[in-house]
């Protein structure tokens, strides 16, 4: 039996680990660049910006969820994103991820937010048929930007 539970700091290094292997799965090892440190401030600082789960089963981690806090301007309500999920492989088609995002949903609908958002590769077609599952649609008439690294330092000195 597997159960999802908040963390704490000495967790870090677990969710490290596991969204290390995330970034291997999703082909981009390349883009993670994060320490131990960064988590710290990120998950426990004094302004924390987002917030993690673990699972357990059989008393190992397995799986990580990380969510952070949106806004919606056209609901005037907030919104629940999941930043990652990811089961190692050996755990998956167990109903963990699923249990996940139930978890989350109740947080979102407890705390009156207009929507759960998260991104899947169009790749993942085993991912996509699950999220449908569950009830989700694609928004496929939205295109996500992302400006990084060198181009973010350009655009934030105007140019």
């Amino acid at each position: 039996m597997f159960r999802w539970r908040a963390t704490t700091k000495a967790d870090v290094p677990e969710i490290l680990r596991l969204v290390r292997a995330l970034a291997e799965y999703e082909r981009i090892p390349h883009e993670f660049t994060a320490i131990v440190a960064d988590y710290e401030r990120a998950f426990f600082g004094p302004a924390p910006e987002a917030e993690a789960m673990l699972c357990e089963l059989e008393g190992r981690v397995v799986a990580v969820c990380v969510v952070a806090r949106t806004f919606s301007t056209f609901a005037g309500k907030p919104g629940l994103w999941i930043e990652d999920i990811f089961v190692e492989p050996e755990h998956r088609r167990k109903g963990i991820a699923r249990a996940a995002f139930a978890a989350v949903a109740q947080r979102a609908v407890a705390e009156g937010c207009a929507h759960l958002e998260w991104n899947v590769l169009d790749w993942n077609a085993p991912a996509i048929a699950a999220y449908e599952a569950m009830g989700a649609v694609p928004r496929n008439e939205w295109t996500d930007m992302r400006v990084s690294g060198p181009a973010l330092a350009r655009l934030a000195q105007g140019g």
